[in-house]
C-alpha cells in the first residue's frame, strides 16, 4: 500500500490541513527530526520510541491505516517533525467500533466486576512504573513543562484509573417499594451504555483520556478513543499498556486522526452508543446536533472564560500566586483558565504590578527542559490566533502591561510571552476564550457588582475567590454560575470531585461518582410473586 503523507493529501486534492511556514513538512519530507530529541533530558527509550511510525490500536492489534496516510506530529518547541503516526480514516473507525462491539458483547461485557477492577489497577500500576517516560512524551508533544506533566498530568491519570477501579464492585441498583396491586419484587440495575466514542483535546491528552476511559471501563463499556491529531503520542503509548495489562482485544481502541473524517465518522457511527467530547464549543454544538438524530448519549466539556476574584482582605501574595497559576499554567491552554482577574480597586495597582513583574520573569523554553516554567503553544496556527487576540486588545484600547509578543529568545517554536492587560468587561479579550497566556485584569468596587460581572458570560466552567472571610467566600461561591468554585486556590482537581460546567461550558460531568451516571443506563425489573 502506498503511504501518503499530509503533503500528498493536498497534492491529491484532499482538503486536509497543511502545515504552515516553519512547521514540520508532512511526513518529514526534506527535514530531519526535531533537535529537541537530541536533548540530554530526553530518555533514550523515549527517543527510540519516537523513531518508529506508530500504528493504530484496533481490536488488540497494531494496524496500519487503510488509507495508507501518515500523520506528522510537530514539536511545538521547534516547529519540526517530532514523530509520525498512521492516520485513521472512516474505514478504520468502523473497524474499531466493530471491535469494541464484539468485546462489549463478549469477553469484556461478561467479565466479573472484580476482574475489571484488577485490570484497571494493573493499568494504573504500569502507568505509574513508566511515569517518567509518559511525562517526557507528554511534554515533547504538547510543549508543556515536564515539571507539570510529572507532578500533575501523569499522577492524576494514575489516580483516575485507581479511583474508578474501586467503583466496579460498588455501583448498585435499588429495590423499590412499589404500590401496584399485587405482590412484586421490583428493582433497578445499572448497565453499561455500550460502545463509547471518546474524543479528547490536545491540551491534556493523557489526563483527559483517563477521565473518559476509567469510568467508561469501570461501568463495563468499551471505548474507541480518538486523540487529537496534534497530540496522539501518549494515547498510543497508553494503548501498549492496555495490551500489556491483559485487557480483552477490542476493549480499548486508539485511532488518531483529524476531525474530518475520523471524528465525524466516530460521532455518526450507528454502532456507537455514547459520545464523550472535550474541546471547543463550536465543535461541541456540531456533535450535539449530530447525535440528536440517533438520540445517542452525550457528555460535553467545552470552553470557559473563568472569573478569578480578589477581595481587598485577601492574602495578596497567595492571590498573586493563584492568579499566576490560573492563567499561565499549561501556557494558558486550559479550559478553566482564570483569564478574567477581578481585583478590588484598593489592591488593584499593587496586584497588577506584582503579576506583571512575575510574569516577565517566567522562564520559557522547550517543555522537556527541567528549568522551563512555561512552554510553547501547541501550533503555529494557535500562536497566530492568540497573537490576533492580543492585537485586538490593543486596538480596543486595553493597556498592555507586559508581554504581548512572540518570544524568539525561547526558541524557534511557538512561544508567546506571558501577557497582562488592564481592560474593561466589554473588550473582546475579556469576553472570548483565548486559550493562551493572556490575562485581563479588571477593577471592581463591591461584592454585588463583581458577582454580576463575573456571571456576565455565556460560559460557566470554573471560578476563583480570594478572601480571608470564609463566610463571604461561601456566599459568593453559591451565587457564581460555575461548575467548580475554588476558594483561596486555583486549578485544584481530584478524581473524586466532579468536573463540568454551567451554560455553554458543557453538559454532564467528568470525574467522581457523577461521571459513572453518564456511562450507565438504569433498567427497572419487575418480578410477579403472586
Amino acid at each position: 500500500m502506498t503511504r501518503m503523507t499530509g503533503r500528498d493529501r493536498v497534492q491529491a486534492g484532499d482538503p486536509g490541513p497543511v502545515p504552515g511556514p516553519g512547521e514540520a513538512p508532512a511526513g518529514g519530507a526534506g527535514r530531519g527530526r526535531s533537535a529537541t530529541l537530541e536533548s540530554p533530558f530526553v530518555a533514550p527509550q523515549v527517543r527510540q520510541w519516537l523513531q518508529e511510525t506508530r500504528r493504530l490500536f484496533i481490536g488488540g492489534r497494531w494496524e496500519e491505516a487503510r488509507s495508507g496516510r501518515i500523520l506528522p506530529v510537530t514539536d511545538p518547541a521547534t516547529g519540526d517533525l517530532l514523530a509520525e503516526v498512521w492516520e485513521a480514516g472512516a474505514e478504520d473507525i468502523d473497524r474499531a467500533v466493530q471491535a469494541a462491539r464484539r468485546a462489549q458483547e463478549g469477553s469484556w461485557g461478561r467479565m466479573p466486576p472484580a476482574e475489571r477492577a484488577r485490570l484497571l489497577w494493573k493499568l494504573a500500576d504500569l502507568l505509574e512504573e513508566r511515569a517518567e517516560e509518559f511525562a517526557q512524551l507528554e511534554s515533547l508533544n504538547t510543549g508543556k513543562p515536564v515539571t507539570e506533566t510529572a507532578v500533575a498530568d501523569v499522577p492524576l491519570a494514575v489516580e483516575h484509573f485507581r479511583y474508578f477501579a474501586g467503583w466496579t464492585t460498588k455501583w448498585t441498583g435499588q429495590t423499590l417499594p412499589v404500590s401496584f396491586p399485587g405482590e412484586y419484587l421490583a428493582y433497578t440495575r445499572r448497565e453499561p451504555v455500550g460502545v463509547v466514542g471518546a474524543i479528547v483535546p490536545w491540551n491534556f491528552p493523557l489526563l483527559i483520556a483517563s477521565w473518559k476511559l476509567a469510568p467508561a471501563l469501570a461501568a463495563g463499556n468499551t471505548v474507541v478513543l480518538k486523540p487529537s491529531e496534534l497530540t496522539p503520542l501518549t494515547a498510543l503509548r497508553l494503548a501498549e499498556l492496555v495490551q500489556e495489562a491483559g485487557f480483552p482485544p477490542g476493549t480499548v481502541n486508539v485511532v488518531p486522526g483529524y476531525g474530518e473524517p475520523a471524528g465525524r465518522a466516530l460521532v455518526e457511527h450507528p454502532g456507537v452508543d455514547k459520545i464523550t467530547f472535550t474541546g471547543s464549543p463550536a465543535v461541541g454544538r456540531r456533535i450535539m446536533t449530530t447525535v440528536a438524530r440517533d438520540f445517542k448519549r452525550v457528555t460535553l466539556e467545552l470552553g470557559g472564560k473563568s472569573p478569578n476574584i480578589v477581595f481587598p482582605d485577601a492574602d495578596l501574595d497567595k492571590a498573586v500566586a493563584g492568579a499566576m497559576m490560573g492563567i499561565f499554567f499549561n501556557q494558558g491552554e486550559v479550559c478553566c483558565a482564570g483569564s478574567r482577574l477581578f481585583v478590588h480597586k484598593d489592591r488593584f495597582d499593587r496586584m497588577v504590578a506584582e503579576i506583571a513583574e512575575r510574569a516577565a520573569e517566567l522562564r520559557q523554553g522547550p517543555g522537556v527542559h527541567p528549568m522551563t516554567q512555561m512552554g510553547p503553544l501547541i501550533s503555529r496556527a494557535h500562536m497566530e490566533r492568540v497573537l490576533g487576540y492580543i492585537e485586538r486588545g490593543r486596538a480596543e484600547g486595553a493597556e498592555l502591561v507586559t508581554g504581548g509578543e512572540p518570544n524568539r529568545e525561547a526558541g524557534p517554536g511557538f512561544f508567546v510571552r506571558p501577557t497582562v492587560f488592564v481592560g474593561t468587561d466589554t473588550m473582546t479579550i475579556a469576553r472570548e476564550e483565548i486559550f493562551g497566556p493572556v490575562l485581563t485584569v479588571l477593577p471592581f468596587e463591591d461584592l454585588d457588582e463583581v458577582v454580576r460581572r463575573a456571571n456576565d458570560t455565556p460560559y460557566g466552567l470554573a471560578a476563583g475567590i480570594w478572601t480571608r472571610d470564609i463566610a463571604k467566600a461561601i456566599k459568593v461561591a453559591h451565587r457564581l454560575k460555575a461548575g467548580t468554585v475554588w476558594i483561596n486556590g486555583y486549578n485544584l482537581l481530584d478524581a473524586t470531585s466532579p468536573w463540568g460546567g454551567f451554560k455553554q461550558s458543557g453538559i454532564g460531568r467528568e470525574m467522581g461518582s457523577y461521571a459513572l451516571e453518564h456511562y450507565t443506563e438504569v433498567k427497572s425489573v419487575w418480578v410477579n410473586l403472586g
